[in-house]
C-alpha cells in the first residue's frame, strides 16, 4: 500500500535544503517578498501533536484553528489520519473527544489486593491504634499531681509520703545531737522514681551517718518473680516481666566514740502489678538493730524495751518472733557470731499476715519508735573518753559489719542488682574506716571477750 507523501518526508533522512518547502533563496529576500514568496504552511504531524494539551484540559474552551486554510487543514487531517482515509469531521475531533485510555482503570483493579491487606491489617493488628496502657509510675505521677495524696490514695503513695515526713524529723534531730548539717542529695531514675540521700561525714558525733529514702519504679524479670514466689504465691510465673514498686526509708550511724552503738533501721514498703496496672502482690518488710563495740547492758534493754512497746500495740507475738528473726538474719555465719545485739526483723508481711492497713500501721509505729529509742543512748555515749585501744577494736567490728552487708544481706544484694541502682546510696551503709587484723583474739575477762560472747549466744533484753 502506498504511504502518504508527508509520512515519506517525515520518515526520510533528507537534508533541509530538500524538502518542498525550503528554498535557499527564501531566506535572501526582504520581509515583504519573503511573505509573498513563502510556500503555504504545512505542519508536520509530530509539530501539530506536540501541541496537544494533556487529557485533564479537554474540558476546557478549544482553541479554534481560524488561522488554517483548507488546503491545511487537509494536510493535517491525512497526517493524523495514519494512511486511513476518515469521514469529514472536526479537525481538532481526537483532540477535543480522546479516546480514554483502559490502563487507569487496570491499575485501580492491580491495588486492590494490596489495598484490602492493609484495611485487614488495621483491623487485626490492634497495636495500631490501641496505645500500652500507662505504668503505674505514669498514674502516680498524675495523682500527685491532680488530687495529691489522701487516705484514699493508693499505698505506694501513702508510704511515700510518711517516709518523707519521718526522713525530715529524723535528719533534723540527728543535727541537734552533732552539730553539723547533712547534705542532702536528690536523684532520680530513668525507669521511674528516685530518692533524697541525707549524708554527713566527719562530724563532731558521727564519724558516717546516712539516712536515705528511695522510690523505685521498674519490671521484675522472670526468674525474679520465680524466686520471690515463694513467698507470695499470687505472683503469676508464667509472665515474663512484671511491674513493681519499692519505697523505703534506710539509715546507719556510725559514732565516732566507740561507747557509742552504731545503729541500723529499715522500713520499706514492695508491691507488683499486672500489665493494666492492677496490683497483684503487696509486702512489707524492715526493722532495726543495735550494734556496740562495747556493750552496756542499759542501752540494750532500752532500745528492746522502746521497740517492744512499739510491737505490742499490734501484736504481742510481734516482738518475740521479730527479735529471733532479727538474731538468725544479721549473723555472720562464717564467723559464727550476730552483726550486733539485735532488735527486729521482718519480712513478706502481706495479706496471710494482716490486712494492708494494720500493717501499714504497725510499721508507722515502728519507724516513730526510733528516735526515743537511740537518742537518749547516743546523748549518753557521745562525750565518753575513750583510748586508742578501744579505737582499734572499734575498727575490728566495724569490719564485721563490712563482711554481712557484702557477704549476707540480701537487701544490698537486691539493690546492686537492681537495673538503674544507685550504688553510693546503697553502699552508704558502710562505715567510713574499718580494720582487718590477722587472727586477733580478745584478752580474756576483757570487755571485748564479753561482747563476743554475747555476739555468739544472744540473750533476752526484755
Amino acid at each position: 500500500m502506498r504511504r502518504p507523501w508527508c509520512e515519506m518526508i517525515l520518515s526520510s533522512r533528507l537534508p533541509r535544503s530538500c524538502l518542498p518547502w525550503s528554498h535557499c533563496s527564501f531566506h535572501s529576500l526582504p520581509s515583504p517578498a519573503r511573505a509573498s514568496a513563502m510556500p503555504p504552511f504545512r505542519p508536520s504531524c509530530r509539530a501539530f501533536r506536540a501541541l496537544e494539551l494533556p487529557q485533564t484540559a479537554a474540558s476546557k474552551r478549544a482553541l479554534h484553528p481560524t488561522f488554517f486554510t483548507s488546503r491545511q487543514s487537509a494536510f493535517t487531517r491525512r497526517c493524523m489520519s495514519d494512511g486511513a482515509p476518515k469521514p469529514k469531521s472536526d479537525p481538532l475531533e481526537e483532540w477535543r473527544n480522546p479516546t480514554p485510555s483502559k490502563w487507569p482503570n487496570r491499575i485501580r483493579l492491580l491495588m486492590l489486593p494490596f489495598i484490602g491487606a492493609i484495611i485487614y491489617s488495621m483491623y487485626t493488628d490492634t497495636s495500631i491504634y490501641q496505645a500500652e496502657p500507662p505504668s503505674i509510675a505514669e498514674k502516680d505521677s498524675v495523682t500527685k499531681r491532680e488530687n495529691g495524696i489522701t487516705e484514699q490514695s493508693p499505698m505506694r503513695l501513702r508510704m511515700e509520703q510518711f517516709i518523707k515526713q519521718h526522713q525530715k524529723e529524723i535528719v533534723a534531730e540527728l543535727e541537734k545531737v552533732d552539730g553539723k548539717k547533712f547534705v542532702a542529695d536528690s536523684w532520680e531514675r530513668a525507669e521511674g522514681g528516685g530518692g533524697i540521700s541525707c549524708v554527713l561525714q566527719d562530724g563532731n558525733v558521727f564519724e558516717k551517718a546516712g539516712v536515705n529514702i528511695s522510690i523505685v519504679y521498674g519490671r521484675l524479670p522472670k526468674p525474679a518473680i520465680a524466686k520471690m514466689r515463694a513467698n507470695h504465691k499470687a505472683l503469676d510465673p508464667s509472665v515474663e516481666s512484671l511491674e513493681f514498686f519499692a519505697s523505703g526509708l534506710s539509715m546507719v550511724l556510725h559514732p565516732k566514740n566507740p561507747n557509742a552503738p552504731t545503729v541500723h533501721l529499715n522500713y520499706r514498703y514492695f508491691e507488683t502489678a499486672d500489665d493494666q496496672g492492677n496490683t497483684n502482690a503487696w509486702w512489707y518488710g524492715g526493722g532495726c538493730d543495735l550494734t556496740p563495740s562495747y556493750l552496756y547492758d542499759e542501752d540494750a534493754i532500752h532500745f528492746h524495751n522502746t521497740i517492744k512497746q512499739a510491737c505490742d500495740k499490734h501484736d504481742r507475738g510481734y516482738y518475740p518472733r521479730f527479735k529471733k528473726w532479727c538474731d538468725e538474719y544479721f549473723n555472720n555465719k562464717h564467723r559464727g557470731e550476730t552483726r550486733g545485739v539485735g532488735g527486729i526483723f521482718f519480712d513478706d508481711l502481706d495479706e496471710t499476715e494482716k490486712d494492708q492497713e494494720q500493717l501499714f500501721s504497725f510499721v508507722q509505729d515502728c519507724l516513730s519508735a526510733f528516735l526515743p529509742s537511740y537518742i537518749p543512748i547516743i546523748n549518753r555515749r557521745k562525750d565518753m573518753p575513750f583510748t586508742e585501744e578501744q579505737k582499734q577494736w572499734q575498727q575490728l567490728r566495724r569490719g564485721r559489719y563490712v563482711e554481712f552487708n557484702l557477704v549476707h544481706d540480701r537487701g544490698t544484694a537486691f539493690g546492686l542488682n537492681t537495673p538503674g541502682s544507685r550504688v553510693e546510696s546503697i553502699l552508704m551503709s558502710l562505715p567510713l574506716t574499718a580494720r582487718w587484723q590477722y587472727m586477733h583474739e580478745p584478752e580474756k575477762g576483757s570487755r571485748e571477750e564479753r561482747l563476743l560472747d554475747v555476739l555468739k549466744n544472744p540473750k533476752e533484753w526484755v
